[in-house]
């Protein structure tokens, strides 16, 4: 198991970001559940904006019934160095569906843990802006 350099990494950036816009991808495409039950971690947790607290399975269960995002953007990415094998990413999403006028805004927050198979997401967590 490697670990995660320190907050200066610009690699460690660049790693989870390419995470974030890898799960979001999937929440475009409709393969959300599959994508987040493959990095979550089994015990990891989604805070979302309107309160609910899910675990790996009410993930996966909601995101293989929701409807795709049509687009979004990620902006004002910053990276929380925690420890030698967990690292934070904090950013503003905006998400789109179709059909809406406006886009979800939100803060939100991703914890990885570094484990033998990469960063697997340990706790997300966002909250609506605006």
């Amino acid at each position: 198991m490697g670990t995660f350099p320190t907050m200066a990494d610009s690699q460690v950036r660049k790693e989870l970001l390419e995470l974030e816009h890898a799960g979001w991808k999937s929440l475009c495409d409709g393969t959300g559940d599959e994508f987040y039950g493959a990095i979550m971690t089994p015990d990891a947790l989604m805070v979302l904006a309107n309160g609910m607290v899910m675990d790996r399975g009410a993930v996966t269960s909601a995101l293989g019934q929701s409807p795709p995002w049509a687009r979004y953007e990620i902006e004002d990415v910053r990276l929380i160095d925690i420890a030698p094998v967990t690292a934070a990413l904090v950013y503003t999403g905006k998400g789109w569906r179709d059909g809406a006028d406006e886009p979800f805004v939100g803060a939100m927050s991703s914890v990885y843990h570094r484990t033998g198979d990469g960063g697997k997401l340990a706790l997300y967590q966002q909250s609506a802006v605006g």
